[in-house]
Protein backbone atom coordinates (compact mmCIF):
# COMPACT_ATOMS: atom_id res chain seq x y z
CA UNK A 1 0.00 0.00 0.00
CA UNK A 2 2.80 2.44 0.91
CA UNK A 3 4.60 1.72 -2.37
CA UNK A 4 1.42 2.47 -4.31
CA UNK A 5 0.99 5.77 -2.46
CA UNK A 6 4.59 6.75 -3.21
CA UNK A 7 4.07 5.89 -6.88
CA UNK A 8 0.97 8.08 -7.06
CA UNK A 9 2.80 11.00 -5.44
CA UNK A 10 5.79 10.53 -7.74
CA UNK A 11 3.55 10.70 -10.80
CA UNK A 12 1.98 13.86 -9.46
CA UNK A 13 5.37 15.51 -8.76
CA UNK A 14 6.63 14.66 -12.20
CA UNK A 15 3.78 16.13 -14.22
CA UNK A 16 5.87 19.22 -15.17
CA UNK A 17 3.34 21.86 -14.02
CA UNK A 18 4.92 25.01 -12.49
CA UNK A 19 4.40 25.32 -8.74
CA UNK A 20 2.53 28.62 -8.96
CA UNK A 21 0.00 27.11 -11.40
CA UNK A 22 -0.76 24.05 -9.29
CA UNK A 23 -3.99 23.80 -7.36
CA UNK A 24 -3.47 24.42 -3.63
CA UNK A 25 -3.11 21.25 -1.60
CA UNK A 26 -6.03 19.90 0.37
CA UNK A 27 -4.39 20.84 3.69
CA UNK A 28 -4.01 24.47 2.54
CA UNK A 29 -7.57 24.57 1.19
CA UNK A 30 -9.06 23.20 4.40
CA UNK A 31 -7.08 25.55 6.65
CA UNK A 32 -7.92 28.53 4.45
CA UNK A 33 -11.61 27.69 4.16
CA UNK A 34 -12.12 27.00 7.87
CA UNK A 35 -10.12 30.12 8.83
CA UNK A 36 -12.10 32.35 6.46
CA UNK A 37 -15.41 30.97 7.75
CA UNK A 38 -14.35 31.56 11.37
CA UNK A 39 -13.06 35.08 10.65
CA UNK A 40 -16.20 36.09 8.77
CA UNK A 41 -18.37 34.66 11.51
CA UNK A 42 -16.43 36.53 14.22
CA UNK A 43 -16.56 39.80 12.23
CA UNK A 44 -20.29 39.43 11.62
CA UNK A 45 -21.02 38.59 15.26
CA UNK A 46 -18.76 41.42 16.44
CA UNK A 47 -20.59 43.93 14.23
CA UNK A 48 -23.91 42.81 15.68
CA UNK A 49 -22.54 43.06 19.21
CA UNK A 50 -21.16 46.54 18.54
CA UNK A 51 -24.57 47.71 17.39
CA UNK A 52 -26.19 46.10 20.38
CA UNK A 53 -23.57 47.57 22.75
CA UNK A 54 -24.20 51.06 21.33
CA UNK A 55 -27.94 50.74 21.89
CA UNK A 56 -27.52 49.13 25.29
CA UNK A 57 -25.07 51.82 26.40
CA UNK A 58 -27.45 54.65 25.47
CA UNK A 59 -30.34 52.81 27.10
CA UNK A 60 -28.28 52.17 30.22
CA UNK A 61 -27.16 55.83 30.50
CA UNK A 62 -30.72 57.01 29.91
CA UNK A 63 -32.03 54.78 32.70
CA UNK A 64 -29.22 55.91 34.98
CA UNK A 65 -29.95 59.60 34.21
CA UNK A 66 -33.66 59.08 34.98
CA UNK A 67 -32.81 57.37 38.29
CA UNK A 68 -30.60 60.29 39.31
CA UNK A 69 -33.23 62.85 38.19
CA UNK A 70 -35.95 61.14 40.26
CA UNK A 71 -33.62 60.92 43.24
CA UNK A 72 -33.00 64.68 43.05
CA UNK A 73 -36.71 65.48 42.49
CA UNK A 74 -37.68 63.52 45.59
CA UNK A 75 -34.97 64.99 47.87
CA UNK A 76 -36.79 66.89 50.67
CA UNK A 77 -34.04 69.51 51.05
CA UNK A 78 -34.50 70.52 47.39
CA UNK A 79 -38.32 70.59 47.70
CA UNK A 80 -38.11 72.72 50.88
CA UNK A 81 -35.67 75.13 49.20
CA UNK A 82 -38.34 76.14 46.68
CA UNK A 83 -40.09 78.08 49.49
CA UNK A 84 -37.09 80.31 50.08
CA UNK A 85 -36.48 83.65 48.42
CA UNK A 86 -33.31 82.39 46.68
CA UNK A 87 -33.60 78.58 46.31
CA UNK A 88 -30.33 78.24 44.43
CA UNK A 89 -28.30 78.94 47.58
CA UNK A 90 -29.46 75.61 49.08
CA UNK A 91 -30.08 73.66 45.86
CA UNK A 92 -26.71 74.24 44.14
CA UNK A 93 -24.55 72.43 46.74
CA UNK A 94 -27.00 69.52 46.89
CA UNK A 95 -27.14 69.20 43.08
CA UNK A 96 -23.35 69.31 42.82
CA UNK A 97 -23.02 66.62 45.45
CA UNK A 98 -25.44 64.41 43.52
CA UNK A 99 -23.60 65.07 40.25
CA UNK A 100 -20.22 64.19 41.64
CA UNK A 101 -21.43 61.08 43.47
CA UNK A 102 -23.26 59.67 40.43
CA UNK A 103 -20.79 60.72 37.75
CA UNK A 104 -23.42 62.63 35.80
CA UNK A 105 -22.41 65.38 33.39
CA UNK A 106 -24.77 67.82 35.02
CA UNK A 107 -27.65 67.99 37.51
CA UNK A 108 -29.94 70.96 36.92
CA UNK A 109 -32.93 71.95 39.07
CA UNK A 110 -35.34 74.43 37.53
CA UNK A 111 -38.61 76.12 38.48
CA UNK A 112 -41.87 76.19 36.56
CA UNK A 113 -40.57 79.07 34.43
CA UNK A 114 -37.68 76.80 33.32
CA UNK A 115 -35.13 78.93 35.20
CA UNK A 116 -32.10 77.13 36.58
CA UNK A 117 -31.51 76.91 40.34
CA UNK A 118 -28.36 74.80 39.90
CA UNK A 119 -25.71 74.10 37.28
CA UNK A 120 -22.14 72.81 37.29
CA UNK A 121 -21.15 76.18 35.82
CA UNK A 122 -22.40 78.73 38.32
CA UNK A 123 -22.66 81.54 35.73
CA UNK A 124 -25.57 79.64 34.19
CA UNK A 125 -27.64 79.70 37.42
CA UNK A 126 -30.66 81.96 37.03
CA UNK A 127 -30.72 81.54 33.27
CA UNK A 128 -33.35 79.67 31.28
CA UNK A 129 -32.68 76.02 30.46
CA UNK A 130 -31.42 75.33 26.96
CA UNK A 131 -34.08 72.70 26.27
CA UNK A 132 -37.81 72.73 26.81
CA UNK A 133 -39.29 71.16 29.95
CA UNK A 134 -42.87 71.49 28.83
CA UNK A 135 -43.67 67.72 28.99
CA UNK A 136 -42.54 67.49 32.60
CA UNK A 137 -43.89 70.84 33.87
CA UNK A 138 -47.26 70.85 32.13
CA UNK A 139 -48.01 67.13 31.60
CA UNK A 140 -46.08 65.69 34.55
CA UNK A 141 -44.18 63.24 32.37
CA UNK A 142 -40.68 61.84 32.88
CA UNK A 143 -38.79 61.81 29.61
CA UNK A 144 -35.45 60.48 28.33
CA UNK A 145 -33.89 61.85 25.17
CA UNK A 146 -30.62 62.64 23.45
CA UNK A 147 -29.87 66.24 22.86
CA UNK A 148 -27.34 69.04 22.78
CA UNK A 149 -27.17 71.72 25.43
CA UNK A 150 -24.69 74.27 26.71
CA UNK A 151 -22.68 71.38 28.22
CA UNK A 152 -22.52 69.52 24.90
CA UNK A 153 -24.10 66.33 23.54
CA UNK A 154 -25.70 64.30 26.28
CA UNK A 155 -28.25 61.62 27.09
CA UNK A 156 -30.79 63.48 29.22
CA UNK A 157 -33.60 62.69 31.62
CA UNK A 158 -36.23 65.13 32.96
CA UNK A 159 -38.80 64.51 35.67
CA UNK A 160 -41.22 66.88 37.51
CA UNK A 161 -40.69 67.95 41.15
CA UNK A 162 -43.78 67.82 43.35
CA UNK A 163 -44.38 69.66 46.64
CA UNK A 164 -46.14 68.19 49.65
CA UNK A 165 -49.55 69.14 48.20
CA UNK A 166 -48.79 67.18 45.00
CA UNK A 167 -48.40 70.23 42.79
CA UNK A 168 -45.59 70.55 40.23
CA UNK A 169 -43.15 73.18 41.44
CA UNK A 170 -40.18 72.51 39.17
CA UNK A 171 -38.19 70.08 37.11
CA UNK A 172 -35.05 68.00 37.69
CA UNK A 173 -32.83 67.55 34.62
CA UNK A 174 -29.87 65.17 34.62
CA UNK A 175 -27.56 64.46 31.71
CA UNK A 176 -24.68 62.10 31.00
CA UNK A 177 -22.38 63.52 28.37
CA UNK A 178 -21.82 61.41 25.26
CA UNK A 179 -18.10 61.49 26.00
CA UNK A 180 -18.89 59.12 28.89
CA UNK A 181 -20.84 56.89 26.54
CA UNK A 182 -17.97 56.95 24.10
CA UNK A 183 -15.53 56.04 26.87
CA UNK A 184 -17.65 53.04 27.81
CA UNK A 185 -18.01 52.10 24.15
CA UNK A 186 -14.24 52.15 23.74
CA UNK A 187 -13.86 49.86 26.74
CA UNK A 188 -16.45 47.42 25.40
CA UNK A 189 -14.94 47.52 21.90
CA UNK A 190 -11.48 46.76 23.25
CA UNK A 191 -12.80 43.79 25.23
CA UNK A 192 -14.73 42.60 22.16
CA UNK A 193 -11.63 43.00 19.95
CA UNK A 194 -9.52 40.95 22.35
CA UNK A 195 -12.21 38.27 22.55
CA UNK A 196 -12.61 38.18 18.72
CA UNK A 197 -8.83 37.92 18.29
CA UNK A 198 -8.71 35.03 20.74
CA UNK A 199 -11.56 33.25 18.94
CA UNK A 200 -9.84 33.74 15.57
CA UNK A 201 -6.54 32.36 16.84
CA UNK A 202 -8.31 29.44 18.48
CA UNK A 203 -10.32 28.74 15.30
CA UNK A 204 -7.26 28.89 13.04
CA UNK A 205 -5.32 26.60 15.37
CA UNK A 206 -8.26 24.21 15.45
CA UNK A 207 -8.57 24.29 11.66
CA UNK A 208 -4.89 23.39 11.31
CA UNK A 209 -5.30 20.46 13.72
CA UNK A 210 -8.47 19.22 12.00
CA UNK A 211 -6.93 19.53 8.53
CA UNK A 212 -3.82 17.63 9.58
CA UNK A 213 -5.98 14.95 11.21
CA UNK A 214 -8.03 14.53 8.03
CA UNK A 215 -4.89 14.38 5.90
CA UNK A 216 -3.42 11.72 8.17
CA UNK A 217 -6.58 9.61 7.92
CA UNK A 218 -6.43 9.72 4.11
CA UNK A 219 -2.68 8.91 4.07
CA UNK A 220 -1.71 12.51 3.12
CA UNK A 221 -3.33 12.06 -0.29
CA UNK A 222 -4.91 14.79 -2.40
CA UNK A 223 -8.49 14.33 -3.70
CA UNK A 224 -7.30 13.59 -7.24
CA UNK A 225 -4.85 11.02 -5.87
CA UNK A 226 -7.67 9.34 -3.93
CA UNK A 227 -9.80 9.32 -7.07
CA UNK A 228 -6.97 7.74 -9.06
CA UNK A 229 -6.40 5.04 -6.43
CA UNK A 230 -10.12 4.28 -6.36
CA UNK A 231 -10.24 3.88 -10.14
CA UNK A 232 -7.05 1.83 -10.05
CA UNK A 233 -8.55 -0.44 -7.38
CA UNK A 234 -11.74 -0.84 -9.40
CA UNK A 235 -9.81 -1.73 -12.56
CA UNK A 236 -7.58 -4.14 -10.63
CA UNK A 237 -10.57 -5.94 -9.11
CA UNK A 238 -12.30 -6.30 -12.46
CA UNK A 239 -9.13 -7.65 -14.07
CA UNK A 240 -8.85 -10.52 -11.55
CA UNK A 241 -10.24 -13.70 -13.06
CA UNK A 242 -11.03 -15.21 -9.68
CA UNK A 243 -14.11 -14.06 -7.76
CA UNK A 244 -12.91 -11.43 -5.28
CA UNK A 245 -15.08 -9.83 -2.59
CA UNK A 246 -14.34 -7.67 0.47
CA UNK A 247 -16.61 -7.82 3.55
CA UNK A 248 -16.76 -5.66 6.67
CA UNK A 249 -17.22 -6.98 10.20
CA UNK A 250 -21.02 -7.11 9.65
CA UNK A 251 -20.43 -9.38 6.61
CA UNK A 252 -21.65 -6.69 4.22
CA UNK A 253 -20.05 -6.39 0.77
CA UNK A 254 -17.75 -3.36 0.47
CA UNK A 255 -15.95 -4.29 -2.78
CA UNK A 256 -16.71 -6.94 -5.37
CA UNK A 257 -15.61 -7.72 -8.90
CA UNK A 258 -17.67 -8.86 -11.85
CA UNK A 259 -16.99 -12.58 -11.44
CA UNK A 260 -17.89 -12.46 -7.74
CA UNK A 261 -21.13 -10.59 -8.54
CA UNK A 262 -22.09 -13.35 -10.94
CA UNK A 263 -21.15 -16.12 -8.49
CA UNK A 264 -22.86 -14.51 -5.47
CA UNK A 265 -25.89 -13.05 -7.23
CA UNK A 266 -28.26 -15.14 -5.10
CA UNK A 267 -26.07 -15.07 -1.97
CA UNK A 268 -26.26 -11.34 -1.09
CA UNK A 269 -29.28 -9.72 0.62
CA UNK A 270 -30.74 -6.33 -0.29
CA UNK A 271 -28.71 -4.62 2.45
CA UNK A 272 -25.47 -6.01 1.01
CA UNK A 273 -25.02 -8.71 3.67
CA UNK A 274 -23.77 -12.12 2.53
CA UNK A 275 -26.29 -14.89 3.25
CA UNK A 276 -24.13 -17.91 2.35
CA UNK A 277 -23.46 -19.61 5.69
CA UNK A 278 -20.15 -21.14 4.59
CA UNK A 279 -18.79 -17.77 3.44
CA UNK A 280 -19.92 -16.16 6.69
CA UNK A 281 -18.20 -18.91 8.71
CA UNK A 282 -14.93 -18.42 6.82
CA UNK A 283 -15.08 -14.62 7.19
CA UNK A 284 -15.96 -14.91 10.89
CA UNK A 285 -13.04 -17.27 11.49
CA UNK A 286 -10.59 -14.88 9.78
CA UNK A 287 -11.90 -11.85 11.71
CA UNK A 288 -11.80 -13.52 15.12
CA UNK A 289 -8.58 -15.48 14.63
CA UNK A 290 -6.98 -12.41 12.97
CA UNK A 291 -5.04 -14.54 10.49
CA UNK A 292 -5.36 -15.68 6.88
CA UNK A 293 -7.03 -18.91 5.80
CA UNK A 294 -6.35 -20.82 2.59
CA UNK A 295 -7.94 -23.66 0.66
CA UNK A 296 -11.31 -23.53 2.42
CA UNK A 297 -13.65 -25.70 0.41
CA UNK A 298 -17.24 -24.75 -0.30
CA UNK A 299 -20.01 -25.58 -2.76
CA UNK A 300 -21.95 -23.31 -5.12
CA UNK A 301 -24.59 -25.19 -7.05
CA UNK A 302 -23.04 -28.51 -8.07
CA UNK A 303 -19.47 -27.23 -8.23
CA UNK A 304 -16.76 -27.29 -5.60
CA UNK A 305 -14.88 -24.05 -4.94
CA UNK A 306 -11.86 -23.10 -2.87
CA UNK A 307 -11.76 -19.82 -0.91
CA UNK A 308 -8.71 -17.97 0.42
CA UNK A 309 -9.13 -15.07 2.84
CA UNK A 310 -7.02 -12.38 4.49
CA UNK A 311 -7.99 -9.86 7.20
CA UNK A 312 -8.20 -6.10 6.56
CA UNK A 313 -6.21 -4.20 9.18
CA UNK A 314 -6.71 -0.66 10.42
CA UNK A 315 -5.10 0.79 13.55
CA UNK A 316 -4.26 -2.69 14.79
CA UNK A 317 -7.88 -3.87 14.49
CA UNK A 318 -9.51 -6.26 12.04
CA UNK A 319 -12.00 -4.18 10.07
CA UNK A 320 -13.02 -6.76 7.49
CA UNK A 321 -11.83 -9.57 5.24
CA UNK A 322 -10.95 -10.07 1.56
CA UNK A 323 -12.02 -13.40 0.04
CA UNK A 324 -10.83 -14.92 -3.23
CA UNK A 325 -13.03 -17.73 -4.55
CA UNK A 326 -12.11 -20.01 -7.42
CA UNK A 327 -13.51 -23.31 -8.74
CA UNK A 328 -11.53 -26.43 -7.97
CA UNK A 329 -11.91 -28.03 -11.39
CA UNK A 330 -12.55 -25.10 -13.76
CA UNK A 331 -10.15 -22.30 -12.78
CA UNK A 332 -7.52 -22.74 -15.42
CA UNK A 333 -6.71 -25.41 -17.96
CA UNK A 334 -3.48 -26.18 -16.17
CA UNK A 335 -5.36 -26.89 -12.93
CA UNK A 336 -7.51 -29.39 -14.79
CA UNK A 337 -4.39 -31.07 -16.10
CA UNK A 338 -2.80 -31.10 -12.63
CA UNK A 339 -5.96 -32.60 -11.17
CA UNK A 340 -5.94 -35.31 -13.82
CA UNK A 341 -2.24 -36.00 -13.28
CA UNK A 342 -2.80 -36.21 -9.51
CA UNK A 343 -5.60 -38.74 -9.99
CA UNK A 344 -3.42 -40.85 -12.26
CA UNK A 345 -0.52 -40.54 -9.80
CA UNK A 346 -2.69 -41.76 -6.94
CA UNK A 347 -3.75 -44.81 -8.94
CA UNK A 348 -0.17 -45.51 -10.00
CA UNK A 349 1.02 -45.11 -6.41
CA UNK A 350 -1.64 -47.57 -5.23
CA UNK A 351 -0.67 -50.05 -7.93
CA UNK A 352 3.03 -49.53 -7.27
CA UNK A 353 2.55 -50.23 -3.56
CA UNK A 354 0.58 -53.35 -4.34
CA UNK A 355 2.97 -54.59 -7.05
CA UNK A 356 6.00 -53.92 -4.88
CA UNK A 357 4.69 -56.23 -2.18
CA UNK A 358 3.96 -58.91 -4.77
CA UNK A 359 7.35 -58.52 -6.42
CA UNK A 360 8.96 -59.01 -3.03
CA UNK A 361 6.93 -62.21 -2.63
CA UNK A 362 7.98 -63.44 -6.09
CA UNK A 363 11.60 -62.58 -5.31
CA UNK A 364 11.41 -64.57 -2.10
CA UNK A 365 9.99 -67.60 -3.91
CA UNK A 366 12.74 -67.40 -6.49
CA UNK A 367 15.44 -67.23 -3.83
CA UNK A 368 13.93 -70.25 -2.16
CA UNK A 369 13.90 -71.96 -5.58
CA UNK A 370 10.15 -72.48 -5.30
CA UNK A 371 9.72 -71.95 -9.03
CA UNK A 372 6.44 -73.75 -9.36
CA UNK A 373 4.95 -71.67 -6.54
CA UNK A 374 6.26 -68.51 -8.14
CA UNK A 375 4.72 -69.41 -11.51
CA UNK A 376 1.40 -70.19 -9.86
CA UNK A 377 1.46 -66.92 -7.88
CA UNK A 378 2.18 -64.88 -11.02
CA UNK A 379 -0.50 -66.72 -12.94
CA UNK A 380 -3.12 -66.06 -10.24
CA UNK A 381 -2.18 -62.39 -10.03
CA UNK A 382 -2.33 -61.84 -13.76
CA UNK A 383 -5.62 -63.70 -13.93
CA UNK A 384 -7.14 -61.54 -11.14
CA UNK A 385 -6.09 -58.32 -12.93
CA UNK A 386 -7.33 -59.53 -16.25
CA UNK A 387 -10.57 -60.75 -14.72
CA UNK A 388 -11.29 -57.30 -13.20
CA UNK A 389 -10.43 -55.43 -16.39
CA UNK A 390 -12.31 -57.90 -18.62
CA UNK A 391 -15.33 -57.80 -16.32
CA UNK A 392 -15.51 -54.02 -16.23
CA UNK A 393 -14.97 -53.56 -19.97
CA UNK A 394 -17.63 -56.18 -20.77
CA UNK A 395 -20.19 -55.22 -18.10
CA UNK A 396 -19.86 -51.42 -18.13
CA UNK A 397 -20.15 -49.82 -21.55
CA UNK A 398 -19.38 -46.30 -20.37
CA UNK A 399 -15.61 -45.69 -20.11
CA UNK A 400 -15.91 -43.04 -17.35
CA UNK A 401 -17.87 -45.33 -15.01
CA UNK A 402 -15.56 -48.28 -15.78
CA UNK A 403 -12.43 -46.16 -15.14
CA UNK A 404 -13.90 -44.88 -11.87
CA UNK A 405 -14.62 -48.42 -10.64
CA UNK A 406 -11.18 -49.66 -11.69
CA UNK A 407 -9.53 -46.79 -9.86
CA UNK A 408 -11.49 -47.59 -6.70
CA UNK A 409 -10.39 -51.24 -6.94
CA UNK A 410 -6.76 -50.14 -6.86
CA UNK A 411 -7.50 -47.67 -4.09
CA UNK A 412 -9.16 -50.40 -2.01
CA UNK A 413 -6.04 -52.53 -2.17
CA UNK A 414 -3.95 -49.60 -0.88
CA UNK A 415 -6.42 -49.07 2.00
CA UNK A 416 -6.57 -52.84 2.65
CA UNK A 417 -10.33 -52.84 2.11
CA UNK A 418 -11.96 -55.70 0.23
CA UNK A 419 -13.92 -54.10 -2.62
CA UNK A 420 -16.24 -56.61 -4.28
CA UNK A 421 -18.23 -55.88 -7.43
CA UNK A 422 -21.25 -58.08 -8.08
CA UNK A 423 -20.51 -60.30 -11.08
CA UNK A 424 -24.17 -60.14 -12.15
CA UNK A 425 -24.03 -56.34 -12.42
CA UNK A 426 -24.32 -54.88 -15.88
CA UNK A 427 -24.80 -51.54 -17.64
CA UNK A 428 -25.35 -52.40 -21.26
CA UNK A 429 -26.14 -48.91 -22.51
CA UNK A 430 -25.94 -45.42 -21.12
CA UNK A 431 -28.32 -42.83 -22.59
CA UNK A 432 -26.73 -39.71 -24.11
CA UNK A 433 -28.80 -37.54 -21.73
CA UNK A 434 -26.89 -38.96 -18.71
CA UNK A 435 -23.80 -36.85 -17.97
CA UNK A 436 -21.48 -39.60 -16.77
CA UNK A 437 -18.70 -37.08 -16.06
CA UNK A 438 -20.91 -35.64 -13.31
CA UNK A 439 -22.17 -39.06 -12.25
CA UNK A 440 -18.67 -40.45 -11.49
CA UNK A 441 -18.29 -37.59 -8.96
CA UNK A 442 -21.28 -38.98 -7.08
CA UNK A 443 -20.15 -42.61 -7.39
CA UNK A 444 -16.53 -41.91 -6.42
CA UNK A 445 -17.48 -39.89 -3.32
CA UNK A 446 -19.87 -42.52 -1.99
CA UNK A 447 -17.44 -45.44 -2.54
CA UNK A 448 -14.63 -43.43 -0.86
CA UNK A 449 -16.85 -42.69 2.15
CA UNK A 450 -17.90 -46.32 2.37
CA UNK A 451 -14.28 -47.58 2.33
CA UNK A 452 -13.19 -45.00 4.94
CA UNK A 453 -16.12 -45.82 7.27
CA UNK A 454 -15.52 -49.57 6.99
CA UNK A 455 -11.74 -49.23 7.41
CA UNK A 456 -12.07 -47.11 10.55
CA UNK A 457 -14.37 -49.62 12.22
CA UNK A 458 -13.18 -53.00 10.87
CA UNK A 459 -9.53 -52.41 9.99
CA UNK A 460 -8.27 -55.15 7.69
CA UNK A 461 -11.68 -56.87 7.82
CA UNK A 462 -13.32 -53.89 6.10
CA UNK A 463 -15.34 -54.66 2.99
CA UNK A 464 -17.43 -52.76 0.47
CA UNK A 465 -19.89 -54.36 -1.94
CA UNK A 466 -20.95 -52.65 -5.19
CA UNK A 467 -23.72 -53.73 -7.55
CA UNK A 468 -25.41 -51.96 -10.42
CA UNK A 469 -27.99 -52.43 -13.15
CA UNK A 470 -29.71 -50.50 -15.91
CA UNK A 471 -32.78 -52.68 -16.20
CA UNK A 472 -35.89 -50.55 -16.63
CA UNK A 473 -35.99 -46.78 -16.94
CA UNK A 474 -33.28 -46.08 -14.37
CA UNK A 475 -29.61 -46.69 -13.68
CA UNK A 476 -29.28 -48.06 -10.14
CA UNK A 477 -26.11 -48.43 -8.04
CA UNK A 478 -25.99 -50.07 -4.59
CA UNK A 479 -22.96 -49.48 -2.36
CA UNK A 480 -22.85 -51.42 0.92
CA UNK A 481 -20.20 -51.40 3.64
CA UNK A 482 -19.65 -53.10 6.98
CA UNK A 483 -18.94 -49.83 8.80
CA UNK A 484 -20.85 -48.31 11.74
CA UNK A 485 -23.88 -47.26 9.66
CA UNK A 486 -25.65 -43.89 9.75
CA UNK A 487 -28.11 -43.06 12.51
CA UNK A 488 -31.50 -41.67 11.47
CA UNK A 489 -30.93 -38.15 12.80
CA UNK A 490 -27.77 -37.84 10.67
CA UNK A 491 -29.24 -39.13 7.41
CA UNK A 492 -30.42 -35.63 6.46
CA UNK A 493 -27.64 -33.62 8.09
CA UNK A 494 -24.76 -35.41 6.31
CA UNK A 495 -25.73 -33.60 3.09
CA UNK A 496 -25.39 -30.16 4.69
CA UNK A 497 -22.16 -28.45 3.72
CA UNK A 498 -19.70 -28.43 6.61
CA UNK A 499 -21.38 -31.23 8.58
CA UNK A 500 -18.95 -34.05 9.29
CA UNK A 501 -18.23 -36.79 11.82
CA UNK A 502 -14.53 -36.79 10.95
CA UNK A 503 -11.71 -34.95 12.69
CA UNK A 504 -9.69 -32.19 11.05
CA UNK A 505 -10.50 -29.45 8.54
CA UNK A 506 -11.91 -29.45 5.00
CA UNK A 507 -14.41 -32.25 5.66
CA UNK A 508 -18.17 -32.14 5.17
CA UNK A 509 -17.85 -31.29 1.45
CA UNK A 510 -18.13 -34.60 -0.47
CA UNK A 511 -21.76 -35.46 0.31
CA UNK A 512 -22.80 -31.83 -0.22
CA UNK A 513 -21.36 -32.13 -3.74
CA UNK A 514 -23.20 -35.46 -4.15
CA UNK A 515 -26.52 -33.85 -3.23
CA UNK A 516 -26.10 -30.89 -5.61
CA UNK A 517 -24.88 -33.10 -8.46
CA UNK A 518 -27.80 -35.49 -8.05
CA UNK A 519 -30.21 -32.57 -8.23
CA UNK A 520 -28.65 -31.59 -11.55
CA UNK A 521 -28.95 -35.20 -12.78
CA UNK A 522 -32.53 -35.44 -11.45
CA UNK A 523 -31.37 -38.45 -9.44
CA UNK A 524 -32.15 -39.73 -5.96
CA UNK A 525 -30.06 -41.16 -3.13
CA UNK A 526 -31.54 -43.50 -0.54
CA UNK A 527 -29.81 -44.46 2.72
CA UNK A 528 -30.54 -47.46 4.92
CA UNK A 529 -28.76 -49.45 7.62
CA UNK A 530 -28.21 -53.18 7.18
CA UNK A 531 -29.29 -55.59 9.89
CA UNK A 532 -25.79 -57.10 9.93
CA UNK A 533 -24.26 -53.66 10.40
CA UNK A 534 -23.09 -51.01 8.01
CA UNK A 535 -24.83 -48.63 5.64
CA UNK A 536 -26.32 -49.06 2.19
CA UNK A 537 -26.45 -46.20 -0.35
CA UNK A 538 -28.73 -46.61 -3.36
CA UNK A 539 -28.24 -44.22 -6.28
CA UNK A 540 -31.09 -43.96 -8.76
CA UNK A 541 -30.59 -41.97 -11.99
CA UNK A 542 -33.43 -41.80 -14.56
CA UNK A 543 -32.45 -42.57 -18.13
CA UNK A 544 -34.79 -39.97 -19.56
Amino acid sequence: MEERLKAVKARKRGNGVPAFLKQPKLLTQMIGLISIVICLMVIFVSAIFLTMIDDLTEESLGSQAMTVAKMAAQKEAIIDAFREQDPSIRIQPIAEEIRKSTGAGYVVIGNKENVRFSHQIEENIGKTMGTSSRASLEEGKSVIYKGTGISGDAIKAKTPIYNEEGSIIGVASVGFLTTEAERRMDEYQMKLFIFALFINLLGISGSVMIAKRVKKLIFNLEPEEISFLFKEKEATLESIRDATVALNTDYQVTSINKRARKLLQDQVAADGKVTNSRLVDIASSIIHRRESLVHQRMVFGHQLYVADGSPIWQNGQTKGVVLTIRPVSEIEKIEEEISAVKSITDNIRAQNHEYLNKLNTIYGLMVLEEYDEARAFISDEVKERQDVVVFLTSSVKDPYIAACLLGKVHRSKEMKVRLQIDEESNISSVPASLNTKLFVTVLGNIIDNAMEAASQLRGEDASVYVSFTDIGNEVVFDIEDNGPGICLEWQEQIFIEGFTTKDGENHGIGLAIVKNTLEKLNGQLYISNKETGGAQFTIVIPKG
